[in-house]
């Protein structure tokens, strides 16, 4: 963001939950709304406007759906129809136009004129939910939203407006009217938040610069160590730092009163490629299915169409992510990688030990962030012949170094993305072993000011999932 993280925890946070908590409860929703948009302004104040016009032609065309004749097909449908392209225009515009007309000048040989334009942050994630809202109310999935201070405090409510998880309507919609905060709902939320944070600063930010330090390598030089040394950080890094910032989200979620959707189930314990995605970005996956597979028909229609579906979903997944090639080649790959588990290893994977079927699922997952994190096509082919040991060195002194100076923290970021920590809570609990109560304060604790303190001094500190 362009505002100091460090300015927003110590200042803009407490201040909103203070304002948040002393409001009469007809005013909460308002609070959320204009703090939603003053958070969203602070680092976007060209955009913000983008954001309002996008919830509020959602709103319009819900209220006229809903005021609608069932039977007055056209009508309804108009306004489907202008609610999906408004938005999708929007991302068109300012996400994919400057991917469409490079393509368009290289193909046809014309000079049209990139206008460049800055991506509004997390538009990708709020064009979505509000183009779900009147998705479902035409479907007649849920009831029209009147006050358009509750609905516009839903697209604007700044715990995940900017980086998810996405929170559809119907996850949503009584909380909206009525929920509670108590302390427990309270400590809980504190506790969810800070670990985010760890798991963002402590964790995402210091594996991070080893990935950093070899993305600037020339591919063709490296050693098979340093490379697989390299994506693996990587995969940490994107782990530690999305699912990060959707802990934070929840906590807040949960100082706020709302319970948001869970977007990560420790997803490189996955002993398979569909089951991955169903432990990553989990609300983007559940989007997807619901308001694309589906309505093409899933898997209702045959070998052919399911595998056709299947295809079209992943590949705009990946388009979803970013406008390049890249992108659009790492959702195929997962789409294909699906389809193959779907009609044909599917029914072999239960035969298959747990321990190795995760290593070689981790191990297709990391083929395919090197198509997600490398710039173009041919630098993924460079960087998949180091992987393979084509480039004919095994290991060197840059590998060496990597191994001491990222060795610790690579082992703990791969514990820490695994289970064991909440396995080991369950097991000191059957002994009845009660010092994580008393000492659990004082973790959290240590934490909140140990991220601060590399907040201050670390001014490596990106979100990598603003930029979608």
């Amino acid at each position: 963001m362009v505002f100091s993280s460090l300015t927003f925890f110590c200042f803009y946070l407490p201040t909103v939950l203070g304002v948040y908590y002393i409001s009469p409860r007809k005013l909460k929703n308002f609070v959320l709304l204009v703090t939603g948009l003053i958070f969203y302004a602070w680092g976007e104040p060209r955009y913000v406007f983008v954001m309002i016009a996008s919830a509020f032609i959602d709103y319009i065309a819900g209220r006229i759906i809903a005021s609608s004749d069932e039977n007055d097909f056209r009508r309804r449908t108009a306004c489907l129809v202008i609610s999906v392209c408004m938005n999708l225009a929007l991302l068109g515009v300012f996400k994919y136009s400057s991917f469409i007309i490079g393509g368009i000048n290289e193909i046809f040989g014309t000079v049209f004129i990139d206008p460049k334009l800055p991506l509004p942050i997390g538009i990708s994630f709020y064009t979505f939910q509000s183009m779900s809202y009147t998705i479902d109310l035409y479907r007649g999935k849920i009831k029209v939203q009147k006050n358009i201070v509750d609905f516009m405090a839903y697209i604007t409510m700044f715990p995940q407006i900017v980086a998810g998880p996405i929170v559809t309507y119907d996850k949503i919609e009584g909380q909206l009217k009525d929920r509670s905060i108590g302390l427990d709902r309270m400590s809980d939320g504190v506790c969810r938040f800070v670990n985010g944070l760890g798991k963002k600063v402590l964790l995402a930010n210091n594996v991070g610069l080893l990935w950093e330090e070899v993305k600037a390598m020339n591919y063709s030089e490296l050693s098979l160590v340093t490379a697989w040394l390299g994506i693996i950080a990587f995969a940490f890094q994107i782990y530690f730092d999305f699912s990060g910032y959707s802990d934070m989200a929840i906590g807040l979620g949960k100082m706020l009163g709302f319970d948001f959707p869970e977007n990560f189930n420790y997803p490189y314990e996955a002993i398979s490629i569909t089951d991955f995605w169903r432990r990553w970005h989990i609300t983007l996956s559940s989007w997807f299915r619901d308001y694309l597979y589906i309505p093409l028909g899933g898997n209702r229609k045959g070998t052919a169409r399911t595998a056709f579906n299947l295809l079209v979903t992943w590949s705009l997944t990946g388009l979803w992510h970013g406008a390049s090639l890249n992108f659009i080649l790492w959702g195929a790959y997962f789409g294909i990688l699906i389809i193959i588990e779907k009609f044909i290893t599917g029914k072999y994977i239960a035969l298959i030990p747990k321990f190795p079927a995760k290593i070689l699922t981790f191990v297709l997952v990391l083929f395919g962030w090197v198509l997600f994190e490398t710039n173009t096509v041919m630098d993924s082919v460079d960087y998949f012949k180091a992987m393979l040991g084509l480039n004919g060195i095994i290991a060197d002194s840059t590998s060496l170094y990597a191994v001491v100076n990222y060795g610790i923290i690579l082992v703990v970021c791969a514990v820490g993305s695994t289970s064991f920590v909440k396995w080991a809570g369950k097991f000191f609990g059957k002994l009845k072993i009660d010092f994580t109560v008393v000492a659990k304060p004082f973790i959290i604790l240590g934490i909140m000011l140990l991220s601060l303190a590399y907040l201050v001094s670390d001014g490596y500190n990106p979100f990598l999932y603003f930029r979608f």
